[in-house]
């Protein structure tokens, strides 16, 4: 399959070091089921429309404007050229400001994920260099990034032959964990219950495969629309699960379902 088209063009930069690049997201929902709101009676389509909130009527779109709100229905407008006037360097160029070590970057700073490659034969030299000598020194780059009109941090990280762009959160986005794990017990755990749950991660250890996250809902819905193909008839209410877990009001002990479900895996267990 073709790879998509590139939704961002512009300038890696380090230094002196500059070369073309595109940049397109890692991630899509494209493949998703999507569903459009109709009309019951008619089966039509329905569209949404911008209404005054307070006289109802429609709004033509050369009358729709960007407004901030600094206080109650109060509003200052902006205009698109004003909008437009602020054009950051970054707008089309990835200035790598800094690097810092890779594993001093945790997780939870990660945002979005997107490609960048060389847009010509010409710049993949320097491509390279940039790539190769981050992978030899261990290190990140971190840059700014204008997408969506708002400048973001991102950080740069080799990935094979190209670069990931990490769009990076906001220092008041994330949310200490200290604040929420510091009731938690410190791991002065029963040396017993260990080697139980030790022998359970050992056994289902298995090699990553993305079949590991497959979305079972997506699947049910696309055989509810092959079967409405194929047919007129309604579709009978989905019926609960085969095995499903009975919840009910006791504590399980966990000495005795961790001895269960390692019981099972030895011959001659009971099967579950």
């Amino acid at each position: 399959m073709a790879p998509p088209r590139p939704y961002w063009k512009g300038y890696l930069k380090l230094s002196l070091v500059t070369c073309p690049v595109s940049m397109m997201p890692a991630t899509s929902e494209s493949e998703k089921v999507r569903f459009h709101t109709l009309n019951r009676k008619s089966n039509n389509r329905v569209v949404s429309r911008y209404v005054d909130a307070v006289t109802g009527k429609e709004v033509d779109e050369d009358d729709e404007v960007k407004g901030y709100e600094r206080g109650e229905n109060d509003f200052l407008v902006i205009e698109d050229e004003e909008l437009q006037s602020v054009a950051l360097e970054s707008a089309r160029t990835i200035d790598i400001e800094k690097f810092v070590p890779r594993d001093t970057i945790e997780w939870i700073w990660l945002e979005k994920p997107h490609y960048l490659t060389p847009s010509d034969e010409v710049g993949h030299e320097a491509f390279s260099v940039i790539r190769d000598a981050m992978v030899a020194e261990k290190v990140a780059g971190i840059s700014r990034l204008v997408i969506g009109r708002r400048e973001r941090a991102v950080m740069l990280e080799p990935c094979g032959k190209g670069i990931v762009v990490w769009t990076l959160r906001y220092g008041d986005e994330v949310r200490k964990p200290e604040n929420y794990f510091a009731d938690i017990g410190d791991g002065d755990n029963d040396p017993k219950l260990m080697s139980l749950v030790t022998s359970l991660i050992e056994e289902r250890s298995k090699p990553w495969n993305p079949d590991m996250v497959g979305d079972p809902v997506q699947e049910k819905l696309l055989e509810i629309i092959e079967s409405k193909r194929k047919s007129a008839k309604k579709v009978a209410k989905p019926k609960g699960k085969e095995g499903e877990p009975v919840h009910a009001g006791n504590v399980i002990d966990l000495m005795a379902a961790l001895k269960g479900s390692l019981e099972k895996k030895k011959p001659g267990g009971k099967k579950s």
